[in-house]
Order: structure tokens, then C-alpha cells, then sequence
């Protein structure tokens, strides 16, 4: 039985940084991969949503090209054979670069599923990416799951009648009537992607307003912007149930409200939880909560020689996090260096069809303990005014008035997440929002507004 220092059960972004940080620091690792080599954000989350969200947006790029003395022909319809066929290669390639990634850090690579037996021994076994593959044992001084998170459906009749993210990045075509049950990222996402792909989108949410836990100005921003896209939204309903149609050729959503939607496909983007379920952690005593694993700041779960890392946490549920939490691990196992990232600043963005970009606090959080100035500022950007494409950029502010510090920022708009990335690192150092009206425009530029705003919108005292 080999005898590593490192087992890491989970090949996702999260997994194979702690990895990798730790094989670079001497140890002896192993990792076990059960389904995608580079995980969810390579195979079925962040990497193939942004190339279609680059597909849906090209389509208005080419409706705007006339606007600018392009003389072009629009398709008449999107080519999703020919898109997913392009997509897959991307996936490929990239499965490669990370199993080629691991193997160079002298890592060594097992495909199946693992689970654990004791403290310090992983079984791995047959799994889909490798249902031939022998049972194998392996001994660990430090063992770190890493295996993510997986979509969940609503607990409702028919429910096996929807798709989940998962299953909409290969759909052999594109439906061309979806309803789309939730408003966070995923749901928001997907109804700007298949919108500008040429479907007829139905949006269902329970919230009156989408994206719940954002800003509440961003999020009423965004209400608009999905209507300006073509976008049918139902807020304040919920779904009962799910109806077959003439043999599955279509699907009935009927609402709480008594009305039914009848749709080539629903898609159910009601959030995610651990994926946990082959793992053995009950037969090992690894404390659970609400069914995600219970782990300190450090990682460290009630077992000291088990870990968990990333969404199998369900605390922060986003790539950079876990490949920040990977790093930390890893260095603090192998070679401590006291580097850390400030999650409390983390940068987050949402990729709809006018994408939104916030860090730091918003309004309403940043109320409950500070006086604040709120700036924002709203206008067409330049590039949508020759096509007269209707939809404003909302661009803000949240300052705390005493001490003068930028708390929060958010913008909903063209390049939003690319601006936020750098202003991330304003809020993250505290810089004061007279240091931002210091700095000298960059013209012309969308993202100069965030230092040319000089007088509050309004003033909100604590709450």
C-alpha cells in the first residue's frame, strides 16, 4: 500500500492547487479524480458558461455591426451543434493541461471514485470516468476533500422532468422555449445566454426582485435589464409541480398561482450542495452540518488528519476561493509562509448579458454598522449609443463617512467584472474615496467614472 504525505480526494480548482502548492514543498501526493480532471469550473460551471456567454454576446455584436458601417448578414439562427463542438475541444485541451499540470509536480494521479476507511486509508475504486478501473488503497499522512458541490432539483412532482447546469451544457439542441426556475447566478446567467442565443425565456423566482443577497440597487438595476433583453420574468412565484408532455416532447410548469407554462425544457437553478455521498465520512466520524462538511479557518475538520477545502465547505462556493483555501492549506502543511487573502473583499461578478461586478460591502450590509455617503451614477456607455441599444450602466459607491473609506463597489454593465477586478484592490487595501477622486481619469473609459464622482447621491445613517 503506498504511503504518501498528501491525499487529495477531488481534481477541482481547489484540489489541485493544494496539490500541487504541496508537491512543490516537498511532499509526497496523490490525487483522486472521480468524473473531470480541473473539476465543476473547467468541465461544467465557470469556463464553458463564459464561452457561451462570449457565443450569445457575439449575436449583438453582429445586430450593432450596421451602427458602425459594418455591412454584414445576421444568421438566421445560432448553430448550437457547431458551438458545442467548439466548446468540447476548449474542455478537452484543458482536462489536458491539468492532468499534465499534476503529473510534471511529480503528483501521482488516481481515476475513481475514493473514499475513506479510516483516518489515514482511501479506497479508490470503479467510477464513470473510469468504471474498469481495480480497487486500489493508499495510506496518507493528511487526507483534503475536495470534491465540490453538485446542482440540486426542487422537491416537487415531476422534478425528474428538468435539467439541471449540468445536463444544459450538452443538450444534443438548444430548446427554443426554456423556463428557468431561480434568480442567483446561475439562473440569472443562463436566462441572458439563452436569450441571446434566439430562445424564448420564461424566468420564475420567489424574490420580488433576482440575484437575492446583491445590492438592492443593483438588483432592481438588473430587473430592468432583464426585460430590455427579452426576457419573461415571474417574480414572486413558485413551481408545484412538472407535467409530461406528449411523451417528452415538452414539459408543463405548473405555478402556486394556478397558471401552467409549457416549455421545451425547464431548467431548475435551485442552488447546489456538497457532493459528499460516496466519501465513507459518516464510517469515519467527520462532523457534518446541514450537509456540508464542518471546517475551521485553517481547514482542519474534527479529524486532525482530515481537511476540507472549497464549495464541499458551502461557505464561499466560488473557484478563487477554494484555489485561495487550496494554497493556504498546503503551505500551511508543508512549507508556512503566513500568506493569506482577504475573503472579506472578495470580488464577485455575474456574468449576464450586461454583466454585474460588486466587491466589498453593500448598501444595506454596510448600514448596519456605518454612516454612509452612497455615490452612483448611471448613463448609456459609449459603445451601445450609435446602435441606440437601450440598457444603462449603474456604477456606485458605498463610503463609510467618518473615516472616509470605500466599503463597497458595484457596477452593473459592460465590463463590469474586468473593472471590479481592479478597483477589488482598492477596497481591499481601505483606500478613502479621496484618494480615488486624487487619481486622474482614464478618457474616454467606463470605469473612469469610479473616480470622477464627486458629490453623494445621498446620505443613509446606521441602522
Amino acid at each position: 500500500m503506498q504511503e504518501l504525505d498528501l491525499f487529495v480526494i477531488g481534481a477541482g480548482s481547489g484540489g489541485v492547487r493544494c496539490a500541487r502548492i504541496a508537491a512543490q514543498n516537498g511532499a509526497r501526493v496523490g490525487i483522486a479524480e472521480r468524473r473531470h480532471w480541473g473539476g465543476t469550473c473547467v468541465n461544467l460551471g465557470c469556463v464553458p458558461k463564459k464561452l457561451m456567454v462570449y457565443a450569445a454576446e457575439t449575436g449583438r455584436m453582429i445586430e450593432d455591426a450596421p451602427a458602425f458601417g459594418w455591412d454584414v448578414q445576421r444568421p438566421e439562427t445560432f448553430d448550437w451543434y457547431s458551438f458545442l463542438a467548439a466548446k468540447d475541444r476548449e474542455i478537452e485541451r484543458l482536462n489536458g493541461i491539468y492532468i499534465s499540470m499534476l503529473e510534471k509536480a511529480g503528483i501521482t494521479l488516481y481515476t475513481g471514485d475514493a473514499r475513506l476507511i479510516d483516518a489515514h486509508t482511501i479506497e479508490i475504486g470503479p467510477s464513470v470516468l473510469a468504471p474498469d478501473a481495480p480497487v486500489q488503497r493508499v495510506r496518507a499522512k493528511k487526507i483534503v476533500l475536495a470534491t465540490g458541490s453538485t446542482p440540486i432539483r426542487l422537491d416537487i412532482p415531476g422534478a425528474e422532468l428538468a435539467i439541471t447546469s449540468d445536463e444544459l451544457f450538452h443538450l444534443p439542441e438548444r430548446p427554443q422555449k426554456v423556463a428557468i426556475i431561480g434568480s442567483g447566478y446561475i439562473g440569472v446567467e443562463f436566462a441572458g445566454i439563452l436569450a441571446g442565443m434566439g430562445s424564448q425565456v420564461d424566468l420564475f423566482y420567489r424574490q420580488t426582485l433576482p440575484l437575492r443577497g446583491f445590492d438592492g440597487e443593483v438588483r432592481a438595476h438588473l430587473k430592468e435589464l432583464i426585460d430590455l433583453y427579452g426576457i419573461t420574468q415571474h417574480p414572486g412565484t413558485s413551481p408545484v409541480r412538472l407535467e409530461d408532455v406528449g411523451g417528452g416532447k415538452a414539459v408543463r410548469l405548473i405555478l402556486d398561482d394556478g397558471t401552467a407554462h409549457e416549455v421545451d425544457a425547464v431548467i431548475m437553478a435551485t442552488g447546489r450542495r456538497a457532493a459528499i455521498d460516496k466519501l465513507g465520512l459518516d464510517s469515519v466520524g467527520v462532523a457534518m452540518e446541514k450537509g456540508h462538511v464542518v471546517a475551521g479557518i485553517d481547514g482542519r475538520t474534527n479529524i486532525p488528519s482530515i481537511y476540507a477545502i472549497g464549495d464541499i465547505r458551502d461557505e464561499y462556493n466560488l473557484t478563487p476561493t477554494a484555489i485561495a483555501e487550496g494554497h493556504m492549506l498546503a503551505e500551511q502543511l508543508f512549507n508556512p509562509q503566513g500568506r493569506t487573502w482577504s475573503f472579506e473583499t472578495l470580488p464577485k461578478a455575474v456574468f449576464f448579458s450586461s454583466p454585474i461586478g460588486v466587491v466589498g460591502l453593500s448598501e444595506e450590509e454596510a448600514a448596519q454598522k456605518h454612516d454612509l455617503a452612497i455615490y452612483t451614477s448611471t448613463f448609456t456607455p459609449m459603445r451601445q449609443t450609435l446602435p441606440k441599444r437601450a440598457g444603462k450602466v449603474l456604477m456606485k459607491l458605498v463610503v463609510d463617512r467618518q473615516s472616509d473609506i470605500v466599503l463597497g463597489a458595484h457596477m452593473v454593465g459592460p465590463d463590469a467584472p474586468e473593472i471590479i477586478q481592479m478597483l477589488a484592490i482598492a477596497v481591499t487595501a481601505k483606500l478613502t474615496k479621496k484618494q480615488l477622486d486624487q487619481t486622474i481619469a482614464l478618457h474616454p473609459s467606463t470605469a473612469e467614472e469610479f473616480v470622477t464622482m464627486r458629490t453623494p447621491t445621498r446620505m443613509v445613517d446606521k441602522q
